[in-house]
């Protein structure tokens, strides 16, 4: 893939960059070279970003052409929303506070050029704005709170080539230079590797409960290779790297208010092959949109209502206890509470209720087990029985003071699976999409009751794989290569 960085007035710049063209915008949109061929990453350096301005156009026909290009029109109206301003203060609030300790006065503004500023102090920070705001060239504004004595991100905003200080040209040319041939952004996916893809996996090496374990993780390596792509593994710091690959397979626990969401909408967006992608990502990580979606398409669920401040207290006299409280993002049995009667439904419910307005209380449905049907692509993958931990009600036990605080697990041939099982999972995950999902399960009698739909679901080394062994990884790269194919015809 050639790159393109397009600035006005082109020969005023110093960039020289192995295999980077530089143009300028008029170039850019009248050149029929720039029309006819799809293959560009465009990197936006216009002296403006206004609305019908020549640099939004840049971006804006990038889009429609088919290339690559940063700043997109989205990432430019995403700086001017406050609603992204406090996620990303949010998520970064220990690197802000900690980069700018030290700082004095009540305001600060950071200057940041791909992905780095003058002061190496703010190398971190710099990298990490770089890496969620996706714009060459961006300016952070931070004010400080004395009441909470704490700086916050008040907004960023693109910084346009015209508003570039004299004295900062050479370090943005420098930087510029180190981002392209450090990082590999000039060079086409062949000079990457010698192997026709490229899939990187993405993983959170400090997570205790990961989707796969290591020994997992090294088999779908293995077998990415016997299908020829060239792996990389990729951590939450390499966001900036999205564009050296074909696809992205995303093995950590995932959240919309997470950097997973941001890696998979950012690869959905470049056309970047995706599993699991942004859509699936809401879908299943929210039980109370997933309730919704169960429901009003009759899929047979645990008797379940959805909870809020106007219903509780009805609620808590009709349902029959032991009921179950979820808070709507909980991962791995994690948000998921037992109550006994009404009083301890009443503090439970308020106390959840403080974070999200709405949660579920499903009826309790003990089982020695729990099925979980591996499905990609709409089709079965993997079937296994997750049994309670010892002395608890759930396959997990995060209060046990055990070493062991998980059950049991065993495989089961797909061709094995009781009648009707298979069915009602591919009903609830076909409502998500055609991803990598686990459809989790209770058996009552010869009726099925879908749980939920994960997208992520755990695929760990001798659980999982233990009928299909090395088959299972390989099955799940040629999904990936399938569809590289797809986006490249």
């Amino acid at each position: 893939m050639g790159s393109i960085i397009v600035i006005n007035q082109p020969k005023k710049w110093n960039f020289n960059i192995p295999s980077v063209e530089t143009i300028s915008p008029r170039d850019y949109l009248t050149n029929q070279k720039y029309l006819q061929e799809k293959n560009y990453k465009i990197f936006n350096l216009s002296k403006s970003y206004k609305y019908q301005s020549e640099g939004y156009y840049v971006s804006l026909l990038a889009m429609a052409r088919g290339h690559q290009v940063i700043p997109g029109i989205s990432t430019i109206q995403n700086m001017k929303s406050n609603a992204v301003i406090k996620v990303i203060d949010h998520d970064l609030d220990n690197l802000i506070q900690k980069s700018l300790s030290r700082e004095k006065g009540d305001s600060y503004t950071l200057s940041i050029y791909f992905g780095k500023n003058l002061a190496k102090k703010n190398d971190k920070l710099s990298l990490q704005l770089f890496n969620v705001i996706k714009a060459p060239m961006i300016r952070a504004f931070f004010q400080y709170d004395a009441r909470s004595k704490k700086w916050h991100l008040s907004s960023i905003s693109p910084i346009p080539a015209s508003e570039i200080p004299e004295d900062h040209r050479s370090y943005l040319e420098e930087f510029a230079f180190e981002y392209f041939t450090l990082r590999n952004f000039q060079s086409s996916k062949t000079k990457l590797s010698q192997k026709p893809y490229t899939l990187a996996i993405l993983i959170n090496p400090d997570d205790p409960n990961p989707p796969s374990d290591e020994k997992a993780i090294q088999r779908f390596v293995k077998a990415a290779h016997k299908k020829n792509f060239d792996v990389h593994i990729i951590t939450k710091d390499d966001y900036a790297k999205i564009p050296q690959y074909d696809a992205l397979f995303i093995r950590e626990t995932t959240s919309v208010n997470h950097h997973t969401y941001r890696f998979a909408e950012r690869d959905n967006a470049e056309g970047i092959v995706v599993i699991d992608d942004p859509e699936s990502i809401i879908r299943c990580t929210n039980k109370v949109y997933l309730s919704e979606l169960l429901i009003s398409n009759n899929i047979p669920t645990p008797k379940t209502i959805i909870l809020h401040k106007d219903n509780l207290e009805e609620v808590a006299r009709t349902i029959a206890y032991p009921s179950i409280l979820k808070q709507p993002d909980g991962a791995f049995s994690l948000g998921v509470i037992k109550v006994k009667d009404e009083s301890e439904f009443l503090i439970e419910s308020k106390s959840m209720l403080e974070k999200s307005d709405l949660i579920i209380v499903q009826e309790f449905t003990p089982t020695e087990f729990d099925w979980r049907v591996g499905i990609i692509n709409k089709k079965p993958l993997y079937l296994s029985k997750y049994y309670m931990a010892k002395n608890h009600w759930q396959i997990l036990d995060h209060d046990s003071k055990e070493s062991k605080n998980y059950g049991d697990s065993e495989s089961i041939e797909l061709d094995k699976a009781p009648p009707g099982l298979l069915k009602t999972a591919l009903r609830a995950s076909n409502l998500i999409g055609d991803g990598l999902y686990g459809v989790d399960l209770k058996q009552v009698g010869k009726e099925f009751y879908v749980i939920e739909v994960n997208d992520n679901p755990s695929i760990d080394s001798d659980t999982e794989d233990f009928i299909l062994k090395e088959k299972l990884y390989e099955e799940i790269m040629d999904v990936f290569l399938n569809r590289i194919r797809e986006k490249k015809i």
